[in-house]
């Protein structure tokens, strides 16, 4: 105990031994941005109007495109219903399908474009590095409870890298906690002041955890901006899972340097370490079909496109000059706070007349995935519910029509679930009409004969297939591009493998299909219930989840499964063998969730030389050198140990633990803090430290953490509990 009291005394003095854990600020204003008032001359002129183009060609070839394939598609679909009249539930049918058939066609259309783009070109590029730089870029890594072994890891991998090229005067790198957990927050700490030891006194690397996560991501985000942001030309915004490489992130500096009028810049990023089943197959989807998707909406997007949230770069003055994020009015879950921050960021951007767009051939920018369904459905969820709030947004002064077109896009991606289950339905119950109820032959209005529900079996079978192709069209065009670059060929395991997982790939997606169908639906009825969401740490290891959690999430799809089958059967075998994709999902939904997560299955398909991706078969240096600054990290113990226990045993550390805080905010008078109360009483009845360690709350812990006047009533504990008086 005396040593921890003499260390602090010695380091108490800030800067005595090691540098400030943040630069000094530098202030940037960020106002919230109005939503229901704009004029033209709010936005700025641009700097380069010549080099700012539009690709109208390619807008109206999408444009007439998508409309006529889905003419086409709704001009056969209403000859396989008109068969003895068109009923009620036949336009339904026919509207749910129109509706879907659009969705479809629009991605098909935009897949050709993106197919043309990239024939005979590489589907990557290794970006030339620049002579100079005369900018200065901020790596900022937003972190919320993750593993610091791995987040810091990453972050060391990533500075190495451009401190290698020669570049590392330009980027300052920033770890922004969020953190809820107290653990995990002395973690981070630790890792933080250990990184700072491998990288050198002369590291620009810096740490801010906020006592509270105030906006969750857009706010910590924004209160980097309106603190540090003016000592900063740009910064680039990784998520916790993104790593890019020295050469990605010089590019896209450069890239900004290059055009004076680029709000936001995107890359593409590929998912990579990924071992699980289902993680495995987004993993291969995402290498083999994502080149021709996000070619083809960058050609007719052009320099107003949207923003994903993460391994981007954003030009500081825009965006604190445009993206201001406003509450929503009404409550959660469509008012309040807005979740899907990133799309409305770069719609705001774009309206202040900066560019957004995408670079998707830059080499060397990753992220990873979750790893089985269900924590994709939990991320999901969240999702779903910042989507549809878009819908307040979709009449907002001044936005260009593609922005709004952005939020359409993400409303319906989650709406076409719905709308497929009731297109499913209304199915159904046509098979249920045409063989239970019987026709009324005597109508009010004249008619030879009845109005009864019959189809064109042969036309409905030539549509199912038209219909097929076209949803298949894009993986097909991104597969064959890829069996044409022999270095991915090569790299993927060969044409046969490539080929065996591209039918495996389709398999397991299709089965997937039908459960995550039902889970959006799910999602989507009880937002419109007025049911919000939380915001959950993701899960992002390779572990399963417990058999009896997968039960529990999926018990109602299997049964669901269980009567479609038995009423399929009862009505025609025709109905079953025609939903028979969606039967399987639903019937296999437990084996297939549990499946999904299962790290065997995964390396036994890597083992196979299936479902591989050229990153796999020559590893990045970069993933090469997170993991083993991860693995580093770990193996130090930065992970693991609980928090009380790691401050009150290092005296150094406990110093500049209290180093890292900032300035204690005043307190009312007469306002009582509860927690703090009881964390004061506990620790001043605690007689060492392990009682202190069983009594505190985490919330208790957390606020202890946070004060210095009881972290210094718990640097007097001993360690040890006392002997007892004889």
């Amino acid at each position: 105990m005396d040593r921890v009291i003499e260390d602090r005394a010695v380091l108490g003095v800030p800067g005595v031994n090691t540098p400030e854990a943040m630069p000094p600020e530098a202030p940037l204003a960020m106002p919230a941005q109005p939503l229901r008032s704009w004029s033209r001359d709010q936005a700025r002129p641009r700097a380069r109007p010549e080099a700012w183009s539009t690709p109208w060609a390619s807008r109206a070839f999408v444009s007439v495109g998508a409309v006529v394939v889905t003419g086409l598609g709704a001009r056969e679909m209403y000859r396989v219903v008109e068969v003895g009249g068109v009923t009620v539930l036949e336009w339904a049918l026919l509207a749910l399908f129109v509706i879907n058939f659009a969705w479809i066609a629009l991605a098909f259309i935009s897949s050709v474009i993106g197919f043309f783009a990239l024939l005979g070109r590489p589907a990557l590029a290794r970006p030339n590095l620049p002579e100079k730089l005369t900018t200065r870029t901020a790596l900022v890594m937003p972190i919320y409870n993750e593993q610091p072994s791995r987040v810091f890891g990453a972050v060391q991998a990533a500075y190495e890298d451009v401190q290698r090229l020669g570049f590392a005067d330009h980027f300052d790198c920033f770890l922004l906690s969020d953190t809820t957990d107290p653990d995990v927050w002395i973690a981070e700490e630790r890792a933080f002041l250990r990184l700072r030891e491998l990288l050198g006194p002369d590291a620009r690397v810096f740490y801010r955890h906020r006592a509270k996560n105030h906006r969750r991501k857009a706010g910590n985000i924004e209160d980097f901006v309106t603190r540090w942001g003016g000592a900063y030309d740009h910064m680039l915004v990784f998520d916790a899972d993104s790593l890019m490489t020295g050469h990605a992130v010089i590019a896209l500096a450069a890239a900004m340097e290059a055009d004076p009028d680029a709000g936001i810049i995107q890359t593409l990023p590929f998912v990579i370490n990924r071992n699980t089943l289902f993680a495995r197959v987004q993993q291969f989807a995402s290498r083999v079909y994502g080149p021709v998707i996000a070619s083809g909406i960058t050609v007719w997007y052009g320099r107003d496109g949207n923003y994903w949230g993460h391994n981007a770069i954003i030009r500081t003055e825009a965006f604190a000059s445009g993206a201001g994020l406003p509450d929503l009015p009404g409550k959660p879950p469509f008012g309040g706070l807005i979740l899907s921050h990133d799309f409305v960021e770069a719609a705001l951007i774009r309206r202040k007349g900066w560019a957004v767009y995408m670079l998707p051939r830059i080499e060397g920018s990753y992220e990873e995935s979750p790893p089985s369904l269900i924590d994709v459905a939990q991320r999901d969820r969240r999702w779903c519910q910042g989507n549809l709030q878009h819908s307040a947004l979709l009449n907002a002064r001044g936005l260009h029509p593609l922005s709004r077109y952005h939020f359409l896009n993400g409303i319906f991606s989650y709406l076409a679930s719905p709308f497929w289950m009731f297109m499913l339905l209304c199915g159904i119950a046509l098979a249920l009409q045409s063989k239970f109820i019987r026709p009324e032959y005597f109508t009010d209005e004249f008619s030879l004969f009845p109005a009864w529900p019959r189809f064109d079996a042969e036309r409905a079978l030539t549509l199912f297939g038209a219909t097929m192709v076209i949803l298949l069209a894009p993986k097909v065009f991104g597969l064959l591009l890829y069996l044409l670059h022999g270095p991915s060929r090569r790299a993927g395991g060969g044409t046969i493998r490539i080929l065996t997982s591209s039918v495996l790939e389709v398999i397991l997606s299709s089965l997937f299909a039908p459960i995550m169908m039902l889970v959006q639906s799910g999602s989507v009825f009880q937002i419109l219930a007025g049911r919000a969401t939380g915001w959950n740490p993701q899960r992002r290891d390779d572990g399963s989840i417990p058999f009896s959690a997968i039960v529990q999430r999926h018990r109602w799809h299997t049964a669901l499964g269980v009567v479609t089958l038995v009423t399929g059967a009862a009505i025609a075998p025709s109905l079953v063998a025609w939903m028979s994709p969606t039967i399987a999902g639903l019937l296999l939904a437990i084996p297939l969730s549990w499946l999904s997560g299962h790290l065997g299955s995964g390396l036994a398909l890597r083992r196979l030389g299936l479902m591989l991706i050229p990153e796999e078969t020559i590893a990045p240096e970069i993933a090469v050198a997170a993991r083993a600054n991860a693995a580093a990290l770990a193996e130090g113990g930065v992970d693991d140990a609980e928090a009380l226990v790691a401050i009150h045993g290092d005296g150094r550390f406990f110093a500049e633990h209290e180093r890292m805080l900032p300035p204690a905010p005043r307190r009312p008078k007469g306002a009582i803090e509860t927690d703090r109360v009881m964390a004061a009483a506990k620790l001043s009845e605690a007689e060492y430290l392990g009682d202190a360690v069983a009594w505190l709350t985490p919330k208790e812990k957390t606020v202890v953490l946070h004060d210095r006047a009881l972290l210094a009533l718990l640097a007097r504990l001993p360690r040890e509990a006392p002997a007892e008086t004889i």
